[in-house]
């Protein structure tokens, strides 16, 4: 595990640099996840084809610190993904984010356009509202999210998705969740379509039918299709996943 200091969010922030060939894919996780639990699973998949990876655990996530005075915004936390990559002098290299990670995800290609070769992102947030659990998050002030609804959203998740929440700072879940329910100008979908790199949409085969998959679709956009799994695809079928992601890179 590496650290560094963000002066963007006041924090350390920690990641993995798992080793591989060719450029990195950097991997951004999405609401209550951490990329150090959710990725290494992918990563080491022979369908990934060893590739280099970095796992970013976003500030108030995983290893990473979990300051009280920070936003955690999404447009902050792209700051903070390109203060990192900036760091380590990374020229070239891949973006993949997930979920509210597939957000971050593009700000931060919005931010580094000339060093991305290409944007991956799974079910991000293209519009503000938020999805299910971003909306029933930010619902409540976050006070009473902090104090009861964070508890009581443990102990009712019985997911894998439980094991990372536990990990993430209950004020930064409530602030990540409202900033995708505020959303943000240009919304995602606009500054997606915008990009000048290469980008792929990925959905799981139980999340259809969705309008964005087929409105992106008519723009011209790729969009992979991840089966046996909905949402949460990274540990209903990492296979899978990984091998699309390595189509994904081949193809470019």
């Amino acid at each position: 595990m590496n650290s560094f200091y963000s002066q963007v969010a006041g924090c350390i922030v920690r990641w993995q640099n798992l080793p591989g060939v060719g450029d990195p894919v950097v991997f951004i996780h999405g609401l209550g996840c951490a990329s150090s639990y959710e990725y290494p699973r992918v990563v080491y998949e022979p369908n990934f084809g060893a590739r280099r990876a970095i796992l970013i655990d976003l500030p108030g996530s995983g290893y990473s610190d979990k300051p009280s005075d920070y936003s955690y915004r999404t447009s902050k936390q792209a700051e903070v993904i390109a203060e990192l990559l900036t760091h380590l002098n990374l020229e070239s290299f891949w973006l993949y984010g997930h979920s509210m990670g597939g957000s971050i995800a593009i700000e931060t290609a919005g931010l580094l356009q000339t060093r991305v070769k290409g944007l991956i992102v799974s079910e991000p947030n293209f519009h503000e509202g938020g999805g299910m659990f971003s909306r029933t998050i930010a619902a409540q002030p976050e006070r009473r999210f902090v104090e009861q609804g964070y508890r009581a959203l443990l102990e009712a998740e019985k997911s894998a998705w439980a094991g990372s929440l536990q990990s993430n700072a209950p004020y930064a879940v409530w602030r990540g969740a409202a900033s995708l329910v505020a959303g943000v100008e240009p919304e995602w979908a606009e500054q997606f379509l915008a990009l000048t790199c290469p980008v792929t949409l990925i959905f799981g085969e139980w999340s259809l039918p969705d309008s964005d998959v087929n409105e992106l679709q008519q723009k011209g956009v790729e969009v992979k299709i991840i089966p046996d799994a909905g949402h949460s695809m990274s540990w209903e079928n990492p296979s899978a996943l990984a091998k699309v992601l390595a189509e994904c890179l081949e193809k470019r």
